[in-house]
């Protein structure tokens, strides 16, 4: 289960040292019922479940999203692989567009947007957050 970057992780793409915009591939499964155990202060009064929960996690980050630069480029349904473990299965793909990799460290570092982080985290079972950069070929 992969919900939060870790510190090797963080420090590996600054270390890639890409220049102009960025663009996140998110692979999100929610879970059926969202868990707000570790985040008690933004749980709903009765239970919801894990999509909910990260639309709830959407509305939060929006503004700080947009006052950060970023915009989501794709938002569609997933599911099975086509070429992939067949157990494997995504709900939501997202491609969101950074104009940096400093931006996008910027907004995750902000309180602001911290604050509803946990929204996030409820929603999900497991999560791939992969930076890719174009390229010429």
């Amino acid at each position: 289960m992969y919900l939060e970057p870790t510190q090797d992780s963080g420090r590996a793409l600054y270390l890639r040292r890409i220049s102009g915009p960025v663009t996140m591939l998110n692979l999100l499964r929610f879970r059926e019922i969202a868990d707000y155990s570790a985040h008690r202060w933004l749980e709903p009064r009765e239970p919801i479940s894990g999509r909910a929960a990260y639309e709830l996690y959407i509305a939060h980050s929006t503004p700080h999203v947009e006052a950060a630069g970023r915009r989501v480029t794709f938002h569609g349904q997933g599911g099975p692989f086509l070429i992939g473990p067949p157990e494997d299965r995504w709900d939501l793909v997202m491609l969101v567009e950074h104009r940096s990799v400093e931006a996008f460290f910027a907004m995750a570092q902000n309180d602001d947007y911290l604050a509803g982080l946990g929204h996030r985290v409820a929603a999900l079972e497991d999560s791939r957050l992969l930076p890719i950069a174009e390229r010429d070929f």
